[in-house]
């Protein structure tokens, strides 16, 4: 007899444990509609992920379990898998508790803790022990968390002698990153393919700080294959039945999510417009904002940061906000006008002349001042970022700031400047994936919100004449690759010089990512995308004499 399996793949908001309970009950009410005798839900589904330190609270643990307790009693029809955080004994786990027929059936404690890149888990939480195998329905089904499924000789030994294996479950939090979806899936295939036994994950969904959550959810058959997969960077119901009496076979029940392989093909720039999309959305209204304000300079980044936060939020919830200096030339302040029409949001010109000349004569006080020297063209950054900050202070706005991963890297912005605001949308994109993203985004909309003429534009800060960003900088496809090498890749110095890269451009690259850590450290939280961001994945010393070979 088959077992059918519901995958509820919900957007969890960290700390709303009432809320989350209340969309997994409606999750559950779907999937018994369906038929399903068994309805799974992330890791952490109760509270969300990551709780950090929510979970130094003793009440945090005191409130997951009593909405453990109560969805077992209201959601008593059929069995039902859920993630939450537990405390027993002065000890703490992230665990996920199987409830059946009113009560809490088992308690499956995850075993393997991550403690790399953004995970703490080991901060916070105490390996499990005990059996992972619970009988559901007369299946014999194994019990795994996230990270526990990465490691299968480990989940062989554990498991032991298990006579019969008829489904693996795994509740995950996975967050996004270019490429993780493959990872995933060979991790779920070779898992599923060592124990001859069809494999269900559950993933979450939605903006978290800096995470992204792409859902993703899947069934894999006893081979290894990807039968059916849920939407990425939406809410979605995967359902399916597992019949262990026709050689371990996973019948989507979806059967508009069935697919020979839905891993391959992926459009990386697709898949990374969404998720700036999904963390910049969550960002903003689990924050409490419901509008957002940007500085259009006319160029790429403010534009392409337009654009994502029109399809988050929509027109209505956007504010553009162009403030040209002397320096500024007609057709950037041209094109800001053309973005915000094309985009059809509010838009305002609010010329700083006048309050650069103010802020100049009264600086000249001090003796030594100069308006031909980078204190002055900063200074025009800093006057921009107040104008925004004093629109967010009277009209509630969020600032969203845009600056690219590959001017963070290397400190090509203004402290106070632009990089004052709430939430950094492509904080993490590099330029070149800048370009890449703003033509997706014209064809997305089907046509030019982004006009030809900033894509084509040399990218230029204008804040002196003639400026160009290769005035102090490498060209950006060059610059990208000694980035990558560096931060995402972790290489030596030498090491790049080796592939070919130049050496005194390397060098020059290196230290000023060495010498920009307190820039970053100050600047505001961003939608991670690639393997390693600045952040949480990265976490270099801002006193550091150590010197980069």
């Amino acid at each position: 007899m088959a077992l059918r399996v519901a995958l509820g793949q919900f957007n969890a908001c960290v700390g709303d444990i009432t809320g989350n309970v209340a969309k997994m009950r409606d999750f559950y009410a779907k999937g018994i509609e369906t038929g399903a005798d068994l309805v799974i839900f992330p890791e952490m589904a109760i509270c969300g992920y990551p709780p950090e330190d929510l979970l130094l609270k003793t009440h945090f643990f005191e409130d997951n379990m009593q909405a453990v307790e109560q969805m077992a009693k209201d959601c008593s029809e059929k069995t039902l898998i859920v993630g939450f955080a537990e405390a027993t004994e002065n000890r703490h786990f992230n665990s996920l508790a199987v409830l059946d027929k009113g009560t809490i059936k088992r308690i499956y404690r995850k075993m393997i803790l991550p403690n790399y890149g953004v995970f703490d888990e080991r901060r916070y939480f105490r390996s499990g022990s005990g059996s992972a195998t619970v009988r559901i329905n007369g299946h014999a089904v194994i019990l795994t968390i996230c990270e526990d499924i990465w490691h299968v000789e480990w989940m062989d030994e554990f498991i032991g002698e298990t006579y019969r294996k008829d489904l693996i479950v795994n509740i995950s939090a996975s967050p996004f990153h270019v490429g993780k979806i493959g990872q995933r899936k060979d991790v779920l295939s070779r898992c599923a393919k060592y124990f001859n036994c069809p494999v269900a994950y559950c993933n979450l969904i939605g903006g978290q700080d800096e995470l992204v959550f792409d859902g993703r959810s899947m069934f894999l058959d006893a081979k290894g294959t990807v039968t059916c997969q849920a939407n990425a960077f939406e809410e979605d119901l995967l359902i399916a039945d597992v019949d262990s009496t026709l050689g371990d076979k996973v019948c989507p029940v979806n059967s508009d999510k069935a697919s020979i392989n839905p891993i391959r093909g992926i459009d990386h720039v697709s898949e990374i417009y969404q998720a700036l999309v999904l963390g910049t959305r969550d960002y903003v209204l689990k924050n409490g904002f419901s509008k957002v304000v940007i500085g259009l300079s006319g160029g790429i980044d403010s534009s392409l940061t337009a654009a994502i936060a029109v399809d988050a939020l929509g027109a209505e919830s956007v504010v553009g906000v162009t403030m040209p200096s002397k320096f500024n030339s007609p057709e950037t302040i041209r094109d800001a006008a053309k973005v915000a029409k094309k985009l059809g949001i509010e838009f305002h010109i609010i010329p700083i002349k006048t309050v650069l000349d103010e802020f100049n004569s009264t600086l000249k006080c001090v003796g030594d001042w100069s308006d031909a020297g980078i204190a002055y063209e900063n200074l025009q950054a800093r006057i921009r970022g107040t104008i925004l900050m004093s629109l967010s202070n009277q009209f509630s706005y969020l600032v969203l700031t845009t600056g690219n991963k590959s001017e963070t890297a290397v400190g090509y912005c203004t402290l106070y400047g632009d990089t004052a605001g709430g939430f950094a949308v492509i904080k993490d994109v590099p330029k070149m994936m800048v370009y890449k993203l703003a033509r997706y985004a014209n064809w997305m909309h089907g046509q030019a919100i982004i006009p030809t003429s900033v894509l084509k534009r040399a990218p230029s800060a204008e804040l002196k004449d003639g400026q160009m960003d290769t005035d102090s900088l490498p060209d950006y496809d060059l610059l990208d690759k000694i980035l990558k090498g560096c931060i995402e890749e972790d290489k030596s110095a030498q090491k790049l010089i080796e592939e070919g890269l130049p050496k005194d451009i390397v060098s020059q690259v290196i230290r000023m990512v060495d010498l920009n850590e307190y820039k970053r450290r100050q600047s505001p939280p961003g939608v991670k995308i690639t393997p390693k961001a600045f952040g949480k994945d990265r976490r270099m010393p801002i006193t550091n004499c150590y010197i980069s070979r």
